[in-house]
């Protein structure tokens, strides 16, 4: 099935700026055929001439009239006339035939899209007679409004050319819509709009006021004012704002309109945003709770650290002062891991970031004094979640170490490789060095144990138990050890 930008591909005479504005039109027309009870298409002209159906709005104050896609559906030959005449107005088109769409009575009005001196295509508004009738004033305000913008489209006003849009939860029709003249008076606000500045703590009727006055009244004197408030309460310019009082939040926008000859007045919509916003606000202190937590936690990993340094420059055994040094190693590993996580909103960490200083210092904690390691990576781990990434760096930290102190043993320098491979769940981290090769790295398919052999448990626990991967040894080609890792990430899987 064709999409929007395949037709419109169709049409190699449109150029760039074409195509924005069409793309701009489809982005912002859904308050048209919201306030217009009415079904929206944007059809175009094919390389062949016929007129396809670009791209298909629904209403979601009413109910639609088409329930099916249309998006590519070549108009029918009997409306190519009353098309073409629409095509060379420069005004909006009123076709003389009441046309039936399912079961419902469709009359069919027609804006030609004009940019930069040209018709690019038309806008269909297809009307169910049965909205028209019996309406009050709710509905009636609500055509009006809709009916004074879609005829900006032909004039090239709407859309708006310097929209200014900022606000996450954008406010719709159905959320509430206030009617200002050029003045700024509030002509009329439906049920749902009042609603919102009755929580806001507006206590006086609207219409009748400036709504500027009646949102200056709600303020205090600590009340957080956006710059863009005053051209939303007036109306004056296409921008959002978010009017915050008595503990409530609005967020408003503000649709000028205009004539032939200027503005004349404005539409504002509103949505009472206080729940959303409360829950953000949740949110915010949970993540703020968690950094902080892990912030200690590794404040707290550092002071074990530390104690274990201590113990091990006071202790006049080789073995054991050797023993805590490895334990000091595996504390900071994790203590690094946290410090990552207390530096992100939620609980994952650039592991590239985090690995490569680990690594780093596992070299240096492991080098003889005129030794020169270099470690250089190929291919990214990317975001990896804490359940991940405290085990990974663990694993890597022990495999560099098993390498610099075996396989590097009585040399002065060398290289060591850690290739990634990552597809979703999947991992594969290949560890090469130019070392002596794998009689002095590997002993019985695992890491060659010097001490208490904790380091090997470490790297097969951790892979084969808790990432379900293997762990495979062999030689290098150029010579040196190859340690080839298998493994699926835990929290990539629960996703």
């Amino acid at each position: 099935m064709a999409d929007f930008s395949h037709i419109l591909a169709t049409r190699p005479d449109f150029d760039d700026e074409d195509r924005e504005w069409l793309h701009h039109l489809v982005a912002d027309w859904q308050v048209i055929a919201d306030l217009s009870f009415a079904d929206l298409l944007l059809l175009v002209q094919n390389g062949d001439g016929k007129y396809v159906v670009a791209e298909q709005c629904r209403p979601s104050t009413v109910m639609t009239l088409r329930a099916e896609d249309v998006v590519g559906n070549v108009m029918p030959d009997d409306m190519v006339g009353e098309l073409d005449a629409a095509m060379l107005s420069s005004v909006v088109f009123r076709s003389t035939v009441l046309r039936t769409v399912g079961k419902a009575t469709v009359c069919n009005v027609y804006a030609p899209v004009r940019h930069n001196g040209k018709t690019l295509g038309l806008v269909v508004r297809e009307t169910n007679m049965a909205t028209r009738e019996s309406n009050g004033r709710y509905e009636s305000e609500s055509i009006n409004a809709g009916k004074q913008l879609y005829e900006m489209i032909p004039r090239g006003q709407f859309p708006y050319k310097d929209s200014v849009m900022s606000q996450r939860h954008i406010a719709r029709v159905a959320d509430g819509f206030i009617i200002l003249t050029m003045d700024g008076v509030v002509r009329y606000a439906a049920p749902n709009a009042i609603s919102c500045f009755r929580r806001l703590g507006l206590l006086t009727t609207m219409p009748g006021h400036y709504l500027s006055e009646l949102g200056t009244q709600l303020l205090k004197e600590n009340d957080p004012v956006p710059e863009t408030l005053p051209l939303v309460l007036t109306g004056k310019a296409a921008v959002d704002s978010e009017l915050d009082a008595n503990r409530s939040a609005v967020s408003m926008r503000s649709l000028p309109l205009y004539d032939n000859n200027g503005r004349i007045g404005a539409i504002l919509l509103c949505r009472d945003v206080t729940e959303l916003r409360r829950r953000e606000q949740e949110l915010q202190t949970k993540d703020a709770t968690i950094s902080e937590i892990h912030h200690r936690v590794k404040n707290n990993l550092q002071a074990v650290s530390a104690l274990l340094r201590l113990q091990a420059r006071k202790t006049k055994s080789d073995e054991v002062k050797k023993e805590l040094q490895e334990a000091q190693r595996r504390v900071q590993t994790i203590a690094m891991v946290h410090e990552g996580l207390s530096q992100t909103a939620d609980e994952v960490v650039d592991f590239d970031k985090v690995i490569a200083n680990l690594l780093r210092m596992a070299v240096d904690l492991a080098t003889m004094k005129d030794q020169h390691i270099d470690i250089n990576y190929m291919g990214k781990f990317g975001m990896m979640p804490a359940q991940d990434a405290t085990p990974l760096s663990l694993v890597l930290t022990e495999l560099i170490t098993n390498s610099v102190e075996h396989g590097f043993e009585g040399r002065e320098d060398g290289h060591i490789t850690i290739s990634v491979d990552r597809s979703g769940p999947n991992l594969n981290v290949v560890v090469e060095d130019d070392g002596s090769g794998l009689g002095s790295e590997e002993q019985g398919g695992l890491a060659r144990s010097s001490g208490s052999g904790l380091g090997t448990q470490i790297i097969n626990t951790f892979v084969t138990n808790d990432f379900g991967g293997s762990v495979h040894w062999e030689p290098r080609r150029e010579g040196g050890t190859r340690v080839v890792l298998d493994m699926k990430l835990r929290a990539a899987q629960d996703e």
